[in-house]
């Protein structure tokens, strides 16, 4: 892989859309890295416990020789995704091939019948499946997923308190379900890459002085109409949030070098200082970035998003 120049610079990238995904801000964070890394282009230990779509562990991973790498989310439907792709890549690819022939020759209302169908077999799949040890059914419910989120209105991954996935069909004139060339990029990338589920406190096992640790946790909602935050069942409120920075706090002692991104609440509410006291301590920037991901297309645009680094 990383003879290949062309695919350096293209792969690895992530093979599912995720609200709040960061490629937009890559650059802004390989600025602020670039101090830490300095010239060796190695990277000894990452560690992000929010990976959503992987957007920066993906880009880290093209620019640099990371020698361990520890993701996780308390997404267990992500982390199977993940996990499978790096058990058995080529199995996904097969599966997908078929999914994707079996949807694209179909009218589009035909398309919207398939598509609520395999959600009905992904949601019913919850109740017995085992998530801990693999199987032939991982294969299916992780190219089910990327199905899902390929077809689905917005791209989006979000659950209901049953846990079933609830995204809507989305109307998409010729979806591209897969990437070949990257789902094999990405099971490369995966080789040497510690994969978990959890809480993010659990991360803090794999945290040691200068590792590099990037926090990407649910954003806190900007009004009550922009709650983005159940990506799992349980959500992720203020409380988490506070958790969350008392948690900064500790891997700061153990000497991690860290990133954390989040919405900023002064785009709605300039007096508020919610992030502002959490992390007083620490730096905090406010870059401009764009929000794609709103039913009202006329409320999608610039806003700042919160980076707080304690470097």
């Amino acid at each position: 892989m990383q003879n290949n120049h062309s695919d350096v610079i293209k792969y690895p990238k992530p093979f599912l859309k995720w609200a709040g995904g960061k490629k937009q801000l890559l650059n802004e964070f390989g600025k602020i890295l670039s101090p830490v890394i300095k010239d060796k282009n190695t990277i000894k230990r990452y560690v992000e416990p929010f990976v959503g779509g992987g957007a920066l562990f993906f880009y880290l991973k093209r620019k640099y020789d990371i020698e361990e790498s520890f993701i996780s989310d308390i997404n267990k439907e992500l982390i199977l995704a993940y996990k499978t792709i790096k058990i058995d890549h080529k199995s996904i690819i097969d599966k997908l091939e078929e999914i994707q022939n079996k949807h694209l020759q179909k009218s589009e209302d035909k398309r919207k019948e398939h598509y609520y169908q395999v959600r009905n077999e992904y949601n019913l799949q919850i109740e017995n499946f085992d998530y801990i040890k693999f199987n032939e059914k991982w294969i299916q419910r992780t190219s089910y997923l990327i199905f899902l989120n390929k077809t689905c209105f917005n791209g989006l991954f979000r659950q209901n308190q049953k846990g079933e996935f609830n995204v809507p069909f989305g109307r998409y004139k010729n979806p591209k379900i897969y990437d070949e060339k990257n789902i094999i990029a990405v099971n490369h990338t995966l080789k040497n890459t510690g994969i978990y589920c959890g809480d993010f406190t659990q991360s803090g096992r794999f945290i040691n002085k200068k590792s590099i640790l990037y926090l990407d946790p649910p954003y806190r909602p900007l009004n009550k109409t922009s709650n983005f935050t159940t990506y799992s069942k349980k959500g992720f409120g203020d409380e988490d949030q506070k958790r969350l920075a008392l948690f900064f706090d500790k891997m700061t002692r153990k000497g991690a070098y860290i990133i954390l991104s989040n919405s900023d609440p002064k785009n709605n509410l300039p007096d508020d200082n919610f992030f502002d006291e959490l992390y007083n301590s620490y730096n905090i920037s406010r870059i401009p970035a764009k929000r794609f991901i709103n039913c009202d297309a006329s409320k999608r645009g610039e806003l700042n998003e919160l980076i707080i680094t304690n470097f």
